[in-house]
């Protein structure tokens, strides 16, 4: 029977025993008939809530004072994530709540993200989203789709780096059922370099050890120079690949979906895009203080997924234009997000740069 993981239009009619639960502030542990039970005295909308009383959306949301990490939910069963909505309040900056999930008991997480770049808007700022993994909606709405199974159960936690109280109105939904060896788990890993030293091509993901598939990467790309910056080849070194990859890219705007410098054929100007599989957010300079160009891109390969058996190394060139048609070597402000599923869980995690190193400005 259909184990109720793999949900689209064409499979909305199949039938499972798959039972659908869902963890947020009004029911913290995702018991069945637990929803709405926090009382009066203990919610965090009480004042709100206080002519109404008990099941009166008492608790729709959190705290997260600063340095702490909270537990948003943990399982203790198999199954799968099919769908978390969060939004943040409080004015916190979205680099400053680190994303966590782990796995089946695991100590390392196989998720490490800063929040909004996990929900490809690592710029703060507010872009429509209309892809199928993930999707940012008015008036800061984040939504992911990705699948995420595990046999054993799953911890997610955020934790505030920062100096505000951060406040979260968050939603898991989920299933519980059993769980195929056909299924992987999913990961999610950060980087950031700025800037990129010269004439070094910038690691989008290293050390993927096992057998897995490559299905998405967000880039926020912040333009040190005033010229194009997008010559650029995506490599994908796979299965005992040195120097040379087993796939090679164009270009950056090709890799992404695009072509011709992401540009208006009516406005030579660049245009935003928003697509089930592929986008480009466009943040313009003001003229004074806000004086780089910013662009945030996101590829999803749900439909071409990159596989490999052993092991998987992405990197991608930063280049420009100089004098007499050359390229040139960009130091731009990278920074990624890659999304992958794998046999097992990856051991290879680089460390999470501080929160200085994450700020943006």
């Amino acid at each position: 029977m259909f184990d109720g993981i793999n949900c689209t239009l064409g499979g909305a009619s199949k039938l499972s025993n798959a039972k659908t639960r869902s963890i947020s502030p009004e029911n913290r542990t995702g018991a069945k008939g637990a929803g709405g039970m926090c009382e009066l005295a203990d919610g965090s909308a009480r004042e709100a809530a206080r002519d109404l009383g008990k099941g009166w959306k008492v608790n729709p949301y959190c705290f997260i004072e600063p340095g702490e990490t909270i537990l948003l939910g943990e399982i203790s069963d198999s199954g799968c994530i099919q769908h978390i909505w969060c939004t943040i309040g409080g004015g916190v900056n979205y680099r400053d709540l680190i994303l966590r999930m782990y796995w089946d008991g695991s100590e390392i997480p196989s998720v490490e993200c800063p929040l909004g770049d996990f929900f490809a808007c690592g710029w703060q700022e507010y872009y429509q989203n209309n892809s199928l993994a993930v999707n940012f909606n008015p008036g800061s709405g984040m939504n992911c789709y990705w699948p995420m199974p595990f046999r054993k159960g799953c911890r997610i936690t955020l934790e505030n780096r920062g100096v505000k109280q951060a406040v979260i109105y968050y939603q898991i939904d989920y299933c519980l059922t059993e769980v195929s060896e056909e299924h992987g788990y999913f990961h999610a890993q950060f980087r950031r370099v700025n800037p990129l030293p010269y004439k070094s091509a910038y690691t989008i993901v290293d050390g993927i050890e096992g057998k897995g598939q490559y299905v998405g990467t967000y880039m926020c790309w912040g333009v040190n120079n005033s010229g194009w910056w997008g010559e650029g080849e995506i490599k994908f070194y796979m299965d005992g690949d040195t120097e040379y990859p087993t796939i090679c890219g164009t270009g950056t705007e090709d890799y992404f979906c695009g072509s011709y410098d992401f540009d208006d054929p009516h406005t030579g100007e660049y245009a935003g895009f928003s697509t089930p599989y592929c986008g480009l957010q466009v943040l313009k300079g003001d003229g004074h203080y806000r004086s780089q160009q910013r662009f945030g891109l996101y590829r999803w390969h749900i439909a071409d997924p990159i596989r490999f058996d052993q092991n998987l190394k992405v990197t991608i060139q930063a280049l420009g234009w100089r004098s007499e048609g050359r390229y040139l070597p960009l130091q731009d402000d990278i920074s990624s997000v890659a999304f992958w599923y794998q046999d097992g869980i990856n051991q290879n995690l680089p460390q999470l740069p501080d929160r200085d190193s994450l700020e943006i400005i």
